[in-house]
Formats: structure tokens, sequence, C-alpha cells
């Protein structure tokens, strides 16, 4: 029942942002930027009104209208051009509804929900149903007419696709010259959990079902309706309510419950966001019961109702700065370095970009904007770019066929990330299970110069490690135990922590000369080896720099060396 035209007119919501502060454009720039936002938002606007197509996810629809309306605070000098609040409805046949079309208003978090409630009462909360609005309008008990929402005062004529959907009645049990409804037309998912599955694309789905030129009847089936409003009926809702289940719109009453406070209210926003419906919300419609006559209805929200949304299930988050992660294995991920948002209870800063392949198909640059989500309600994941900045700055990208298996062995130029990776695998649980040593450790050896490869730290003394930034004579003593404990490890573990491919059920006898005389045929004779493993495995047996490692742990006493 909300739609964007209620966002460009109120201001009663922030972005799921922390102190987002200014970009630190020039003048000039700043220009371009805004208007290319303006732009993009036109653009969206006009897919959505006039072809029924949603480009751009409601919440970061909403974001990046807000967005833009922090920029313009941010460069007041700036010429943008004017977002438009009443987009025009698609071509084609359009009608005027008997009565306006209001929208909502939002309320940012529950202290702003309580200052609303505070001074009213007659208070009524609603399920905020995730689909497209629509006027029915019925003329002696016979639908006459079904108009989309459009602008709020006019819209596409909806009649031929309505009579298509059993969920509208062809009928009314009233002989009325005529009775008009509201309400929203969703896609009938049943036992739904909003807050396990989110919004699954629903009202997109709608939309584009109702603007196709002929509606099937199996697609008519697949929508529902929800009834909001009887704008020519009684003033109170109790009266309103009992009129709608008269002519059979029950589920109104089913989903509209009195209120007396904001525990109220909450109890019934989780209740709803947490149980099974048969239609997506992303929130609750907070009404007074009694409101002005139809007739007086404008075009723009009201003081009498107002939506309290869910918590994001998406942010839209700046791009500070794109970090190349190269892992052990050499496998690159561009990593996104964002301005910290909040989604569910989580404060995000960062986004992994997946692989390079995909960084370069988005092409992410430092001030583009990206969909941020939460996968499995803990891990955030990069969603899609929003939108791209003008000006593109520039990157140095790491060539992918400079790294694999065998590359960096040695902190030298372009290996200090797969090298800290190496160390990090070697003293974790998949490698040596090194006690009490972590990247920290690492990173404080690294910064006073003490390794230079990957088995130097087997070298360090107790002393010279107290003696190093950062370590104590107990943690320098623990530390060397757990260095000297290593000399202890099986082979089999040694070879997997020192990077050795991964060898499925192979048989791995406990000999490094037995092992580094097989060849490609050999290992493929084993379960579970490929082709590429196989000469992965024969590369990794003869590759000087692994063997030079072989050779410092046969001298420092490891069995099978």
């Amino acid at each position: 029942m909300l739609r964007r035209i209620a966002l460009l007119l109120c201001c009663a919501i922030s972005l799921p942002s922390l102190a987002t502060p200014c970009p630190t454009w020039p003048a000039e720039q700043a220009t371009i930027e805004l208007n290319a936002l303006a732009t993009q938002i036109v653009q969206w606007d006009r897919h959505y009104y006039q072809q029924g197509q949603t480009l751009i996810a409601d919440e970061l629809y909403d974001q990046a209208v807000l967005r833009l309306r922090e920029w313009r605070d941010c460069f007041p000098g700036s010429e943008v051009a004017e977002l438009r609040p009443q987009p025009q409805p698609a071509a084609g046949r359009t009608a005027k509804h008997p009565f306006a079309h209001t929208g909502l208003n939002k309320l940012a978090d529950a202290a702003a929900v309580a200052a609303w409630l505070q001074p009213r009462s007659d208070l009524w909360v609603q399920p905020k149903v995730d689909g497209v609005a629509v006027s029915l309008i019925y003329r002696h008990g016979l639908l006459a007419q079904a108009i989309s929402r459009g602008n709020g005062l006019s819209g596409q004529d909806w009649t031929k696709q309505a009579r298509l959907i059993p969920a509208i009645p062809a009928n009314l049990p009233t002989a009325e010259a005529q009775t008009v409804v509201q309400g929203e037309l969703y896609l009938r998912l049943p036992a739904h959990i909003q807050a396990k599955q989110g919004g699954l694309g629903a009202r997109a789905t709608v939309a584009g079902l109702l603007n196709r030129d002929a509606l099937s009847a199996v697609d008519g089936l697949r929508i529902g309706l929800f009834v909001w409003e009887l704008p020519d009926g009684p003033p109170s809702m109790p009266e309103r309510l009992q009129r709608l289940k008269a002519l059979g719109f029950s589920a109104t009453t089913d989903y509209s419950k009195a209120v007396s406070g904001l525990a109220e209210v909450e109890h019934w926003r989780q209740h709803w966001h947490k149980n099974a419906l048969p239609f997506a919300t992303d929130g609750v419609v907070i009404r007074q019961g009694t409101r002005a006559v139809g007739s007086r209805w404008r075009a723009e929200p009201p003081a009498t109702a107002m939506a309290w949304k869910y918590p994001y299930a998406q942010a839209l988050a700046e791009v500070r700065r794109v970090e190349f992660k190269i892992g052990r294995t050499g496998r690159i991920t561009p990593l996104l370095h964002v301005q910290p948002v909040r989604l569910d209870d989580r404060t995000i800063r960062r986004v992994s970009a997946g692989s390079l392949s995909r960084w370069q198909r988005l092409d992410i640059r430092p001030g583009d904007q990206v969909a941020i989500a939460l996968a499995g309600l803990t891990i955030p994941r990069l969603d899609n770019v929003a939108w791209h900045t003008q000006v593109r700055a520039p990157l140095e990208v790491p060539d992918a066929n400079a790294y694999g298996l065998l590359s960096c062995w040695k902190p030298v130029e372009g290996c200090a990330s797969q090298f800290r990776a190496r160390l990090q695998w070697l003293s974790s649980k998949k490698g040596l299970a090194m006690a009490g040593v972590g990247p920290g450790t690492w990173d404080k050896l690294l910064s006073a110069r003490r390794i230079e490869g990957l088995l130097d730290w087997l070298d360090l003394s107790q002393t010279e490690l107290a003696s190093l930034p950062g370590f104590g004579q107990r943690s320098a003593s623990t530390l060397y135990g757990s260095f000297r404990g290593t000399l202890k490890v099986p082979f089999v573990t040694w070879l997997k922590a020192l990077g050795l491919p991964p060898t499925g059920a192979a048989n791995l006898e406990h000999s490094w000369d037995t092992l580094a005389n097989r060849k490609q045929l050999d290992w493929l004779a084993e379960p579970g080896i490929g082709k590429t493993r196989a000469q992965q495995l024969e590369a990794f047996f003869r590759d000087p720099q692994v063997l030079a490692l072989r050779e410092k742990l046969r001298a420092s006493g490891v069995a099978g060396f």
C-alpha cells in the first residue's frame, strides 16, 4: 500500500549507515554525481510506473532517494534536477480514481513510533502487504472497474486483468450505486515467513503479471487481494471492518488489530515478521481508527497513518577501498571496504566480491554504491552494484596469471598477501595446530623482519623472540615451545601444512623420496586423483622452493623428510 511517491514527500526515515560523512568531491564532480543519481532514480521510476518493471528492490530505492537528499545537503550549491514526486502512469488506457490513493510516511525506529503514538488514541495495526495497490469500483454490486495506483489520482485500467483474478469478487452482496475499496494485489505465498524468506520479488512479480497484454487463468490464481480501506465507509474502524466483512473481505478483519501503545505494536510487528502469512510483507501500518472522509483525501500521505518497515534486508553501502587479497593457493579475492552500515544487529565494514572475475564483471571502484545482505543472517554478502560513481578511480589489479599453488614462498614484492596466508595456514588447526600462534604473531615477526622464508621461524631462539617488539619473556617462552613442538608433528601433517595439493584418499607413504619419485601416471592410479591434480602433485615435489623447504625440515630432524 505504500509506494515510492510517499518517500519523496517525507523524511522520517534514516539510512542503515553510521554517521555517513559527506563525500569529499570538488564542486564540479558533486554536480556530476548528484545529477547522475537523480537521473538513475528517474529511470527506475519510469520502468516501475510505465512498464511495471522493478529494476531495484524497494528498500534500496528508498535508500538511494535518501542518499540523494543527503548529498544535496552536503552540496547545497549544486544544480540538480528535481525528482518528480508524481510519475505519470504507463501509456495506454488510464482512469481516474474515485478517491485518491494517499500513500504513507515512514517511521524510522521504535523511538519515532513511540513519539507518533503518544498523543493519539483509537489505534490499529495491520501487516504492510508487499504488492501493488489498486482501486476496485463496484456499481450496483458488480465489478465495474479496477485501476492501478498510478500517481495516486489516476492509473492504468486493469479491469480486464481483474476479471481473471478469482480473488477479486465479480459481485458484492450489495445494491448500492457505487462501492469503492482500496487494497493490495499480492502474490500468493502460502505459509510465507518474511524473516526467513524475505520478499522473494513478490511485488515485482505481481506488477509484471498485471502489465502483460493478457493474464492467463493460471496466473490469475497466483494473485490474492488484501483490502485495507473503504474510502466512503463508516467513520469508525470497527464499523468499517464489519462492513468490509459483510462485503466478503474478511481478511481485513483478521489482520487488523487494535493496539494501545508501542509494546502491542511491536508485538504484532514481530509476530507477522516471524510467523507464517499468505503473502510477503515489508513492515506494519499503524492507523488511527477515525480518519477524514474519502472525498477529502489527496495523493499524499495523511497524518493519521504511518508505516514502520522491517529492518532492511539489504543495505546500500558506499565502497571506500578495494583490497585484493591473495590466498594461500593464489586465488585472488577482491575485498570491498565500505562505509559502515547496519544490517539486523551487525555493523558491516567489509564484504567479499567473491572472485576476481566477478569483480571485473561488476567493475567495482571506490565511490560505487553496492547492495549488501546477510547470508545465513551472519555473513555479509555482496548482491549487486546499485550504481557506479561517475569518476572512476584507477586501481592496481594483481595479475591472476602470476599467482598459483607454487607462487610466493617468500615475502617479496607483490607476495605479501599470499605469503602471509601461507603462514596463517601453517599454524592453523588445518596445518600444524600451533598453540598460541595466529595472524598477529606472524605480523609481529614480519614487521621485525625475522621471517624471509616460510620456515625461518624455526631458527629463532627464545632469547631472540623475547627481544622483539610485542613479545615478553613469558610469551616468547610459549611461542618458542610451540615452534619446537612442530618438529614432532607427523610427516603427512607437515606436507598438508606446507601446501600439498589435496590428495583425496591417496596413500601418502611416510617418505618424501617415495612421493617425489611418483610420476603423473602414478598419481592418477590413486583414488580421487584426476589429471589436473596429478600434474599439481608432481609439480609440487619438483618445485625448487619446495625442495629447499624439504631440506630445511630434513636438517631439523623432522621425520619423513
